[in-house]
């Protein structure tokens, strides 16, 4: 008898064309993961609203996204695909778990604290509840594992500890998630500032690499990245920069450092990041072919998009169906 495979679920929200850290950190291992685990991948436009959306460019960034995911490897045939607000059952079960996830646990979120500080102006419900709803994204489809960043740790554990008071109080109804960290994608970290994260909020357009700007683009970018006056290209924590650079040359090329070491040697930083952003333009021009040729077919990403969210509500609602006949709802059928 075939094993049953884990379950993985991630989601991304559409607001910005991804990074380079966007893919090299998340997306591109979301190919390889569907190759051995069973995939949902959702693009989650209910968390984007936490913060004041244009409506008509939320639904293009949507659907942008999705297409950027399936050029990017994810393969429909294979894996789940599908938009968050298409099935209804996650905002569903986010407010039965938010029932059970003390206020406190919320007041308590980094990210809580970073985006009050950021958007003091619009310090809305939805920021503080936010993690109830992407606790209720994972719990969902009974997922197994949840490829992290160490940013999301905080948020996982939450979905652990509702997961873990909800059995116990009910008995058994969701496996408590693990969090998976790929083995393989490094941090990239911004172009201007290298001790920060590569950020899509980043407004210095020079710090960012995007996975759709223009060849020309990228290089220029990669030119005015910053370094440092040493002239060396090694990996050390005194060289944020061209550590970073470095990170980004071997997530393009599969190089090892001490192997990028050797091929640089003696040789300044110009020709090092002209390398570097040749490699980054190599590994992102497929990807941006295949895009622009998803994206210019509306009717194939629509079904694509209308099959994941079948199969998705699917799932889901055998869990909502269990879950509200342990809290007590009265069902009809």
């Amino acid at each position: 008898m075939e094993q049953q495979k884990k379950r993985v679920f991630s989601g991304i929200q559409p607001t910005g064309t991804f990074t380079l850290g966007n893919y090299v950190g998340a997306v591109r291992n979301w190919g390889a993961l569907q190759e051995e685990y069973d995939c949902i991948y959702s693009v989650v436009d209910q968390h984007a609203i936490t913060v004041r959306q244009n409506p008509a460019d939320l639904r293009r960034q949507t659907r942008e996204t999705a297409a950027l995911l399936l050029a990017s490897g994810v393969d429909a045939s294979k894996s789940i695909l599908f938009v968050q607000s298409h099935v209804p059952a996650h905002a569903q079960l986010s407010w039965v778990l938010g029932c059970f996830c003390p206020f406190g646990d919320l007041t308590r979120m980094h990210q809580f604290k970073e985006k009050s500080a950021k958007h003091p102006e619009d310090i809305n419900g939805g920021l503080l509840t936010y993690p109830i709803l992407m606790a209720a994204d994972i719990l969902l489809y009974a997922t197994d594992l949840v490829p992290i960043g160490k940013d999301q740790k905080q948020h996982l554990e939450l979905a652990r500890n509702i997961a873990q008071r909800f059995n116990g109080i009910y008995s058994e109804t969701f496996p408590i998630p693990e969090g998976y960290i790929p083995q393989v994608g490094a941090k990239v970290m911004s172009l201007q500032e290298p001790e920060k994260k590569m950020s899509k909020s980043d407004t210095n357009a020079n710090a960012v690499v995007r996975m759709l700007d223009e060849p020309d683009v990228i290089m220029k970018k990669f030119k005015r990245a910053v370094t440092d006056s040493d002239n060396c290209v090694r990996a050390d924590e005194s060289k944020p920069g061209v550590t970073n650079l470095m990170s980004i040359y071997s997530a393009c090329t599969g190089k090892s450092f001490e192997e990028i070491e050797r091929e640089f040697a003696g040789k300044g930083y110009g020709d090092f990041k002209m390398a570097v952003g040749e490699s980054v333009v190599d590994a992102l021009r497929p990807i941006q072919e295949e895009y622009h040729r998803i994206l210019a077919d509306k009717a194939y990403l629509d079904g694509v998009l209308s099959q994941g969210a079948e199969k998705a509500n699917y799932i889901a609602a055998k869990m909502l169906r269990k879950v509200y006949k342990k809290v007590g709802f009265l069902s009809l059928t």
